[in-house]
């Protein structure tokens, strides 16, 4: 079983989440009482969340590119960042480490392709939704078109996210409010939920579609990954 280095605390209640799945899939896969090898990094969110909150989230990049070098050289043999915005940087992490970085893409892909997705909404973060660093990924590799809110609903989202989903507020006003986005998208075959926090918020009763777990999609990759599944 090889060694997973997580990035995480982006926020830590998701990784929470990846340390949960990665471990339970793990057990599953090969019984007993095993349990996953793992190596963790946790930021304070305060670093990350300030430093977007004053325009400079660009110098998150290199502090992800600095912490999976340090992952790598005690042992991490696989690196992934726990958080679909940190994928902003996942070409510049790639570039300062050996070992493979598991892009959170790629696992979603695959399952979109498997289940035969031709059109899909993403939902996450302003970045993830208006850079598209996600979606043209997965449109180039996986041949699915990709569609984001329009630019209001898009910024609420986003704040649903930033400022209830990081600490954990359920709010029902906020869930009706996604779960109508869905509903009123044409056209769209399944939903990508491309922020790890966002599987707190929307279930799989909110929706008849189906939805693309970002969080578990990616942790089950690692196990895989780790264990010599292709």
């Amino acid at each position: 079983m090889k060694t997973i280095g997580l990035i995480g605390g982006i926020t830590w209640q998701s990784t929470v989440e990846y340390y949960r799945i990665i471990n339970n899939e793990t057990k599953k896969l090969l019984g007993g009482s095993h349990s996953a090898r793992i190596l963790m990094y946790s930021f304070d969110w305060e670093e990350i969340n300030g430093l977007r909150s004053a325009g400079r989230f660009e110098d998150v990049g290199p502090r992800l590119a600095e912490e999976a070098k340090h992952l790598e050289s005690i042992g991490a043999d696989v690196i992934l960042l726990c958080a679909n915005t940190a994928h902003k940087f996942a070409s510049l992490v790639q570039n300062e480490i050996s070992v493979t970085l598991l892009h959170i893409a790629d696992a979603s892909g695959k399952e979109i392709q498997k289940l035969g997705l031709k059109k899909v909404l993403l939902l996450g973060t302003k970045y993830t939704m208006q850079e598209r660093y996600i979606a043209d990924k997965l449109e180039n590799e996986y041949q699915t078109q990709v569609v984001v809110p329009e630019e209001n609903d898009l910024l609420e989202v986003s704040r649903i996210i930033f400022e209830e989903l990081v600490d954990e507020r359920i709010l029902q006003p906020s869930k009706e409010y996604l779960a109508n986005l869905i509903s009123k998208m044409p056209d769209i075959e399944g939903v990508i939920l491309g922020c790890t926090e966002l599987p707190l918020i929307i279930k799989p009763e909110d929706t008849p579609l189906p939805l693309i777990d970002t969080t578990y999609l990616h942790a089950k990759a690692a196990v895989e990954f780790a264990n010599g599944i292709n």
